[in-house]
């Protein structure tokens, strides 16, 4: 059955967060977390999911091809520019999908055309014409967009997407590429193609928003009262420069105000939480304490008119519940005389199914945890779950760890045992307060040439027992990569998210040369 078959009121769903979202700098994904978060995205009930651009690199090509070979649910997307070079690529990734998609583009706007294309209007509606056709030949779900539509002067956005659906395409595109539209703008132009395009009314239109002025999920939802039945976002709204759409703010406005906004989605609500938590450990972008939906403090209440209100009744000062977005109303239950059960238990209650061999590595990474704090929290046990699925890449790996520091003496010392695949090192190194000596040391005992572009530490709790949370980003020769760690000791966190993000940076060396890495690191 085409996409575009289905109830009137019933809105799409596609995310971007492996294409458009990783296009953040920084935010590049390993091949195993690319297919943890499409299984995911699929697992909540994500229409169409844009793996990613298959002609950008063989990584990418083998992403999307993993991603389309074992989803089971979504439509899987990928991403060409106008030629038949970038078309044939996308197909070749995604036509083992049970349901796959071409997504092609070209910038259609006057300064697009002038000086990234260098076609003119004619010159580019031709190369519409034979791109679309070429895909459309291929598959048989192909979308099409016009890159920068909302400074696409109204008449020739008309003609293109005319000659878009004269040539197969099923599902057309609006993009605010950089943000620029304001609301009522981005439905007067969703209207205005629904009036004067013939066969709008035959496919999908949809929308994608960028948030450079902020209003992106706001342009997003006035689109799709329009007439708009697409929203293209990405969990947590990553995305290059100020992000994209949010899929959490959208299909919760839609859920919330369905008074107002009578459109309903086919996403598990109950699993936006789980989901945003992973795409902010494996991006390294952390999310914002008053981001809508996710953030830390979006269910937090301190003034004290909101707690008495709470206290008498939640729909006070709560419009949804934290169980609607899959928040545990509990929130201290582990401690050190917990057994694998409850672990289990609450594990389960936060998103995570594990299987026995991986409870019990996580177990004993629980009582080791334990032993250090007197309350654990569910934010400590997603901390926990974040550091453990960091430790696959171990070829570097910390075996000791002795830092000296304070106001004696004029430089910080760092002693350390570090594993360079299984084979143990030792040094001391001195440096401008304890993680720039462990850092020092760390690269006296393995060169490298990785800048430190990004240091960042919070605290996963309160109180002076939390647990501190480092995220780490590297750059070297044009490659970046994230590490980040959890622990108890902010310097022991700081060196293990170190060595995380070079780990990782190696295992992207060896992609990028097209072989395996070999030793504890290797992926599967």
């Amino acid at each position: 059955m085409p996409v575009h078959s289905r109830a009137p009121g019933r809105v799409l769903i596609f995310d971007t967060t492996l294409r458009d979202g990783e296009q953040s700098p920084g935010a590049t994904m390993t091949l195993e977390e690319k297919i943890e978060i499409a299984a995911l995205l699929d697992e909540m009930g994500v229409d169409i999911i844009e793996a990613g651009f298959p002609i950008a690199s063989d990584g990418d090509f083998e992403a999307v091809s993993l991603i389309a070979g074992n989803t089971r649910n979504a439509i899987i997307c990928g991403l060409a520019r106008a030629n038949e070079n970038d078309i044939s690529r996308c197909w070749e990734a995604v036509r083992s999908a049970a349901r796959p998609r071409i997504h092609t583009f070209i910038g259609t706007s006057p300064i697009h055309r002038r000086y990234q294309v260098q076609l003119d209007r004619d010159q580019m509606a031709e190369r519409i014409h034979d791109t679309v056709t070429f895909a459309r030949n291929l598959c048989e779900d192909v979308q099409w967009s016009p890159m920068d539509a909302t400074r696409t002067e109204e008449d020739y956005l008309c003609r293109v997407c005319e000659i878009a659906i004269g040539a197969g395409a099923t599902t057309i595109n609006i993009p605010d590429t950089v943000g620029y539209t304001v609301p009522r703008e981005s439905a007067g132009i969703i209207a205005m193609l629904r009036e004067r395009v013939p066969g709008m009314d035959a496919i999908t239109l949809a929308t994608h928003c960028h948030n450079d002025l902020g209003m992106a999920t706001a342009n997003a939802l006035l689109a799709v009262e329009a007439g708009a039945r697409q929203i293209e976002c990405t969990v947590n709204g990553l995305g290059e420069r100020a992000g994209n759409t949010a899929l959490e703010e959208v299909v919760m406005a839609l859920r919330v105000r369905n008074d107002v906004m009578p459109f309903t989605t086919g996403i598990d609500t109950r699993k936006i939480v789980n989901i945003s938590r992973r795409v902010a450990a494996v991006s390294g972008f952390p999310v914002q304490y008053n981001k809508a939906i996710v953030g830390k403090n979006a269910f937090a209440h301190e003034s004290g008119i909101h707690q008495d209100g709470m206290l008498k009744h939640s729909g006070t000062f709560e419009i949804m519940r934290p169980a609607d977005v899959g928040l545990c109303e509990s929130h201290l239950v582990m401690g050190k005389h917990s057994g694998r059960a409850a672990l289990r238990n609450k594990l389960a209650e936060l998103g995570y199914d594990l299987g026995d061999n991986q409870l019990n590595d996580v177990f004993v990474r629980f009582k080791s945890l334990a032993d250090k704090k007197k309350e654990v929290f569910d934010d400590d046990l997603v901390a926990l779950m974040q550091d453990t699925s960091a430790s696959g890449l171990e070829y570097l790996r910390i075996e000791a760890l002795q830092v000296t520091c304070g106001t004696v003496s004029p430089q910080a010392k760092a002693e350390l045992a570090l594993s360079i695949d299984r084979d143990v090192r030792t040094v001391t190194a001195h440096g401008d307060g304890p993680v720039d000596a462990a850092f020092n040391a760390v690269r006296a005992l393995y060169d490298h040439d990785a800048r430190l572009e990004l240091y960042q530490v919070s605290a996963v709790t309160a109180g002076t027992d939390a647990q501190a949370t480092v995220s780490v980003r590297l750059e070297e020769n044009g490659l970046i990569a994230t590490g980040q760690s959890s622990d108890t000791d902010t310097v022991v966190a700081s060196t293990k998210a170190y060595l995380h993000a070079l780990n990782r940076l190696r295992v992207r060396r060896y992609q990028q040369a097209g072989i395996q890495a070999s030793g504890p690191a290797e992926l599967s």
